[in-house]
């Protein structure tokens, strides 16, 4: 066994016992004290193995973390190597006391946001704990960076990814793998639209005719932006959620669709936009607000992205495994570093599956092999 994996594996049982007590924290995008308080409990770790911890507090939204390590001995524009995760989880609080931390004899780890990605998280800490413990030297500086909205779009950390990004060599993302283990190089672009339909209301059985039904200028939209998808090119476009209406004998005034879009080419992105910013009303005097916007670039599997990606899968053979990648329709706040050019390796969380489900669960056995690959990554790079 390779001595860092050894030195994983002597470390599972306080790796383990991290995971708890991040996931025993909820935090729910938006939890304002919630987040301020796991970006407080995560600086106490990394500050006691050197890191230089700088909170930023964005209200509304909670604590954004970065954390500068092993400066010593590099010149000053020595490009950093920046790895990134979020705090935030989709699950509601009060999860947890339905879904508690467990470990199953079946050696899997149970618990809301485990997956995605309080384990990446202490992973993280572990391995840069790792430096100090055996005496590693990286390759370069290392910034972590630590959102805490990643879950709800990125609005309030998008900026300053990009500018870490900008002065940074490559990016490593710790969101979770693809089951199995694999990595991820490439994801979709996102969009996130809504289409307000705006009639007139009218009483439905005294005065109809004076209505102006806004749910059914709705629905022709809702067909229209159906016939904007392209499956062949990857490109969808879904009406998600549907509301509208007051009672059964008011003829709506208002009608409001929230609609997701996903796709590979950035071109694609721009057409769909221009599409649905383009919609126009059906029926006579009724009218449209469009809101939203192309919230993620796409992430190619670009060269620069496979490179990283086969460095990363010839570490992960040094250490006795293979590491095979793929694409997703998700997105990641690593979509942001491979748009500025940087590249991108995504999914270096510990195998599991079930994000943002009830089985939502990790690999116990995972941890050493996935910290010794980000060890090994920080130390090459």
């Amino acid at each position: 066994m390779p001595k860092i994996i050894a030195h994983f594996e002597s470390r599972a049982p306080a790796i383990v016992e991290l995971i708890r007590a991040l996931v025993e924290r909820e935090t729910t995008s938006r939890e304002e004290a919630r987040l301020d308080e796991i970006a407080g409990f995560v600086t106490d770790q990394l500050v006691a193995i050197g890191g230089e911890v700088r909170l930023i507090s964005k209200p509304g939204f909670g604590t954004h973390l970065r954390a500068r390590f092993f400066d010593d001995g590099f010149p000053g524009l020595t490009p950093r190597l920046l790895i990134i995760g979020h705090l935030d989880t989709v699950w509601p609080i009060g999860t947890l006391a339905r879904l508690p931390f467990r470990i199953t004899p079946d050696g899997k780890a149970h618990g809301p946001g485990i997956f995605d990605m309080k384990s990446g998280v202490a992973m993280v800490v572990e391995a840069l704990r790792a430096f100090s413990e055996l005496g590693l030297k990286t390759s370069r500086p290392v910034t972590l960076l630590l959102t805490c909205d990643e879950e709800i779009g990125s609005r309030s950390s998008r900026s300053l990814i990009e500018e870490e990004a900008s002065g940074s060599a490559a990016a490593l993302v710790l969101e979770p793998p693809i089951p199995g283990g694999v990595v991820k190089t490439a994801r979709k672009g996102i969009g996130v639209f809504s289409v307000r339909a705006i009639g007139r209301a009218a009483h439905a059985g005294l005065d109809p005719a004076r209505g102006v039904n806004a749910i059914v200028e709705l629905a022709h939209q809702t067909l229209r932006l159906t016939g904007l998808n392209d499956l062949d090119r990857g490109t969808t476009v879904s009406v998600g959620v549907v509301s509208g209406g007051t009672a059964s004998n008011v003829v709506p005034a208002e009608a409001i669709a929230r609609v997701d879009v996903r796709f590979w080419e950035s071109a694609e992105g721009e057409r769909i936009d221009a599409a649905i910013r383009a919609l126009t009303p059906v029926l006579p005097e009724a009218r449209l607000e469009i809101g939203g916007g192309i919230n993620r670039p796409p992430m190619p599997r670009s060269a620069r992205n496979v490179a990283l990606y086969e460095h990363a899968r010839g570490l992960a053979a040094e250490l006795g495994f293979e590491l095979k990648d793929g694409s997703v329709g998700g997105g990641s706040d690593g979509n942001f570093t491979s748009a500025l050019g940087v590249p991108t390796l995504d999914g270096l969380g510990v195998d599991g599956a079930g994000a943002h489900a009830e089985h939502e669960h990790i690999i116990v056995a995972d941890l050493p092999r996935r910290a010794a690959l980000l060890t090994r990554l920080m130390q090459t790079v």
